[in-house]
């Protein structure tokens, strides 16, 4: 059995191929909000104008609480300040999702590129990049996802790791054509890539400051192990026939892409 979840706006065919250029950015409306930061249990108030805010639109603000996620309570488009007085939002979670996801034990899976791409997804986690740039070792070692001992990963950190998988906080994780990607929450979100090859990983990294294999980089492995035998098991895709999926963990998904819409359809099927 499978069970399919596909999200369709309303006047929405499902037929036709989704494309950046089909879905232009809405023109930003000058607005004063209120964000609730559930991180911190607190409320405050923005002003925006960059962006056409709505409650339930998940944010991200300068200021002493840049870099945490809030959620828009409340939004008035009638008002006069001196911006100088506020602090500003600065980024917008893109919670329009549209695809079919697939029943994949704690995650939902697309194989549909445009369903939920990394990028997408990233921005319900991590706020807007800096100017500051990346900078990339040489490179990591090799092993097969069948032998994660072979990660070197120590005792503590294996367990943790495990720990972390249990828990779901493997929360997003896609490979396209051998390119892998996935975000995983600790005590903040980090991002990792890697390269999936015939059942090897090579040059695994993850953005989180510790030294040498980490827990979220071994919770990611355990999941992508977990996630490629389940789509080949239940039902019958495997990642080489694709060559692309993306997992999402339930609870983001419905976190992000359901919990704050007002309109469009949800459609479960079981087939």
């Amino acid at each position: 059995m499978k069970l399919s979840i596909g999200f369709k706006l309303p006047g929405e065919d499902k037929s036709r191929e989704a494309s950046p250029e089909s879905s232009p950015a809405p023109e930003p409306v000058r607005s004063i909000v209120r964000v609730f930061f559930p991180g911190r249990n607190m409320t405050l108030t923005y002003y925006n104008d960059s962006f056409d805010l709505k409650c339930g639109d998940v944010v991200y603000v300068e200021g002493r609480l840049e870099g945490l996620r809030g959620r828009v309570v409340e939004v008035s488009r009638s008002f006069k300040i001196k911006p100088s007085d506020y602090k500003r939002v600065i980024g917008l979670a893109d919670t329009e999702v549209s695809g079919t996801f697939y029943h994949a034990g704690s995650h939902f899976v697309a194989t549909d590129p445009d369903a939920l791409p990394f990028e997408k997804a990233a921005t319900w986690f991590f706020p807007p990049e800096t100017e500051e740039e990346y900078v990339r070792g040489g490179g990591g070692g090799s092993f097969f996802l069948d032998k994660l001992d072979d990660m070197a990963a120590s005792g503590e950190t294996a367990e943790r790791g495990y720990g972390y998988y249990m828990e779901d906080r493997v929360v997003y994780i896609c490979i396209d054509r051998g390119l892998g990607r996935a975000i995983v929450e600790g005590s903040r979100a980090y991002a990792l890539e890697f390269e999936y090859y015939n059942g090897e990983i090579r040059n695994l990294i993850c953005s989180c400051p510790c030294v040498g294999a980490c827990k979220h980089e071994v919770a990611a492995m355990l999941q992508l192990r977990e996630l490629l035998k389940q789509m080949e098991a239940e039902f019958g895709c495997p990642y080489d026939d694709t060559l692309y999926f993306a997992a999402v963990s339930k609870q983001a998904l419905f976190t992000f892409a359901i919990s704050n819409k007002t309109q469009g359809t949800l459609t479960l099927e079981n087939t």
